[in-house]
């Protein structure tokens, strides 16, 4: 990864922080540096020697002149989105989805490959180091800022250490962050897949508080309390799948019996995909119970293949939990934006002032 560019620990700072999350947020049109002042709280002084500082790091540029109310024309400024890059992974079960995004998180390069996540960690550390190197290839000057890896739980986010993946106890204590620093010369963050998608649907600006449930190979949830991502004290929070909905259920990969995700995976086997999503939305009004939350989201290949037929079944449960309240049933809708997306910004979020990157 190239180190030339903008300087990552740099960026830390809190003040710099807020102003170029305005940047990024104001887009191609800009904003002016009193409009920065004013918004962040900053003095004016303190606004333009930020903002001349990240001119020089190549972050900024001018985007032209804007008429003001008095005096002369105010200069506005934008963020240059192709001054720095990340790479976001997913890794599936039974696969690989790398994207490489700018500043402003679009996508401007995309690898999906087939993968066995039971494979071993070297042919997967191969696998995600090609792919890695393929995308960062693409780049001559603009660096590559970091790579963001979501990959199903439980794991250990603040380590970057694996805990007993279900269906996969090998990678049980493996620190995948580490590994793949040392592989790929370069900052990397680990975290959940779900984790890693609600962190983009938040940095998306959804706001709130939110629950992503994740139905693919396996079911999670990626929590979003007070617009920041919740991991827990261990960071383990989110394991939606594992709830017991029926103690004589059929067994689960995780040990347990009547899993919300065995009850889910088998009704699709099935082919009872409405039965799949009145479970899907059991677990959910559950979720909507404890945590008061203001809205469901759904996602992951298995919601995709039938999106209306998830979102009527989840829709139908959470409507009866709020008509025996009383209260106004939360909303249901299909999630926009990927893992890999969520991934990247892993990397990016804290450039912007996301502690929960």
């Amino acid at each position: 990864m190239t180190a030339d560019g903008a300087n990552l620990p740099a960026l830390r700072s809190h003040n710099m922080a807020l102003v170029l999350d305005l940047l990024r947020t104001a887009g191609a049109d800009g904003i002016s540096r009193l409009e920065l002042a004013e918004r962040t709280g900053l003095t004016p002084q303190a606004v333009s020697k930020i903002t001349a500082r990240l001119r020089d790091e190549g972050l900024v540029t001018e985007a032209g002149r804007r008429a003001s109310t008095g005096g002369k024309p105010r200069t506005v400024l934008r963020l240059v989105p192709e001054a720095g890059h990340a790479v976001g992974l997913h890794l599936d079960r039974d696969g690989l989805r790398a994207v490489l995004v700018d500043l402003t998180g679009a996508v401007v390069g995309e690898r999906r490959t087939s993968l066995d996540l039971g494979a071993g960690a070297e042919e997967v550390l191969s696998a995600v180091a090609g792919e890695t190197g393929s995308l960062a290839g693409a780049l001559l000057t603009a660096p590559l800022l970091g790579v963001g890896v979501a990959l199903p739980g439980p794991l250990d986010h603040t380590r970057g250490v694996l805990h007993r993946v279900t269906g996969f106890p090998e990678w049980d204590g493996f620190p995948l962050r580490d590994a793949l620093a040392r592989r790929l010369g370069g900052p990397v963050v680990v975290d959940k897949d779900t984790n890693a998608a609600a962190l983009g649907l938040a940095v998306g600006g959804e706001g709130g508080s939110f629950a992503y449930l994740h139905l693919g190979t396996g079911l999670g949830a990626g929590l979003v309390i007070g617009g920041a991502v919740h991991r827990g004290a261990r960071t383990g929070a989110g394991e939606f799948g594992h709830q017991v909905v029926q103690l004589d259920g059929p067994p689960c990969g995780c040990g347990n019996r009547g899993c919300v995700e065995a009850l889910c995976l088998a009704a699709v086997a099935r082919g009872e995909v409405d039965e799949a999503a009145r479970v899907l939305g059991i677990g959910a009004g559950n979720l909507v119970a404890l945590l008061d939350i203001d809205l469901v989201l759904l996602g992951g290949r298995t919601v995709e293949a039938a999106p209306d037929a998830f979102l009527r079944g989840v829709r139908a449960v959470l409507d009866e939990c709020a008509r025996r309240l009383g209260e106004d049933t939360v909303p249901v809708r299909v999630a926009s934006g990927g893992i890999a997306e969520g991934a990247a910004q892993l990397v990016l979020a804290p450039l912007f002032g996301r502690a929960d990157g």
